[in-house]
């Protein structure tokens, strides 16, 4: 715990036996509370060592995807009692050792979501991000900023942390179950009024950690714009979206 608060960190997998263990290794269970993990239907042994590390772990029978595997890890953690949820890749890619100072983030009630930025410091490139990724990460970065109105240094990392009350106030059910669903979920945190933390954490790249090819990257991308533009005409007046509205489908708070 921290600050009173029970802290759940949820681990998306897809193929991470490799990984796994020495993710799991670094994560500080003194103030970590709950694990989960969710495999999405992985076709290598990531599920049995996940039981083999004792850590609670669900499968999907068939693959849903990056965002819904993620819809998947908050319903969990939420049924579980988390107040704080933290969002870990066991790939090894960010550093679990950063845990802690996303969680006080939340803790300290100053932000209801802290993310983990490959931008800020030495960042992305030092931990081996090809060119062309960080480019496009940048353009991204820069035309969100200016069509959301919130500045960031980094909208498209997988390491973050939520509160419990953002992820059962904004409408997730409503976001894709691909990987611009991270995207749709910082423009909702941001229309329900959130506020958005980060800290510098380093990253690596190699052979075992995942990375989308360039083919979904510039799908991925595509998806950020249209999540801008949808973003930025509800709050004109111009569309209705569920996905910015009250009314929109919530994660349920029950058992999986």
């Amino acid at each position: 715990m921290i600050g009173g608060k029970r802290v759940c960190v949820v681990m998306p997998a897809y193929n991470a036996e490799k990984t796994l263990r020495q993710t799991y290794a670094e994560v500080d269970r003194a103030l970590v509370d709950d694990v989960i993990l969710v495999d999405d239907a992985s076709r290598d042994h990531t599920l049995e060592l996940a039981r083999e590390l004792n850590i609670h772990a669900l499968q999907h029978p068939k693959n849903r995807g990056y965002g819904g595997n993620q819809k998947t890890c908050y319903r969990e953690a939420l049924a579980r009692g988390a107040d704080i949820v933290i969002m870990l890749h066991p790939d090894y890619q960010y550093s679990p050792r950063l845990v802690p100072a996303l969680a006080a983030m939340v803790a300290s009630g100053h932000f209801d979501c802290a993310l983990g930025s490959r931008i800020l410091g030495v960042g992305a490139r030092a931990g081996g991000m090809p060119l062309w990724k960080y480019v496009a990460n940048r353009f991204l970065t820069a035309f969100e900023n200016f069509m959301l109105g919130y500045k960031l240094a980094e909208y498209h990392t997988g390491f973050r942390a939520f509160s419990r009350k953002l992820l059962t106030t904004l409408p997730l059910e409503e976001n894709s179950d691909d990987f611009v669903f991270d995207n749709q979920m910082l423009a909702q945190t941001l229309w329900f009024g959130f506020h958005i933390g980060e800290v510098s954490c380093p990253t690596r790249y190699f052979a075992e950690a995942s990375s989308i090819g360039f083919r979904r990257s510039v799908t991925y991308g595509f998806g950020v714009l249209g999540t801008c533009a949808e973003y930025r005409l509800a709050r004109w007046g111009l569309v209705s979206s569920a996905r910015y509205s009250d009314s929109g489908k919530r994660l349920p708070q029950g058992a999986v």
